[in-house]
């Protein structure tokens, strides 16, 4: 993950920079589904990790319940035995998420205003 993951971050970047320079709303719309399937991805990666963390333990491991797992949790909190396990996104995951939200208010500005000019103009939407 970690080889190809900071390529697949660029060329994602690339291809958000060549949307904003060519101006057209499809490219706008493919960018938020693209970077929507591929926060899907990561949370998926990200819950994949940790039930294999959580479930596949040493045998030789100095604290063992039965029928417990350590399973971390995806996204707040959980109490495994006496520790308090977080786990929220950081700067990265705010990121993705930020952009994620400005993409997605610019694509409901641009479609609302092309409604309101065929309107204006007389036409159906």
């Amino acid at each position: 993950e970690f080889k190809f993951l900071p390529k697949l971050i660029m060329v994602l970047s690339a291809l958000g920079l060549v949307a904003a320079a060519w101006g057209k709303r499809i490219l706008l719309f493919l960018g938020l589904v693209t970077l929507s399937l591929f926060g899907i991805w990561a949370l998926y990666d990200m819950y994949k990790w940790g039930y294999d963390y959580g479930h596949n333990l040493d045998p030789k491991a100095a604290i063992k319940v039965e029928g417990m797992v350590y399973q971390p949790p995806l996204i707040g909190h959980k109490q495994l035995l006496n520790f308090d396990a977080w786990s929220t996104p950081d700067i990265g995951g705010w990121i993705l998420f930020g952009v994620m939200g400005l993409l997605a208010g610019v694509y409901v500005l641009e479609v609302r205003d092309l409604s309101k000019n065929r309107k204006a103009l007389g036409q159906e939407a």
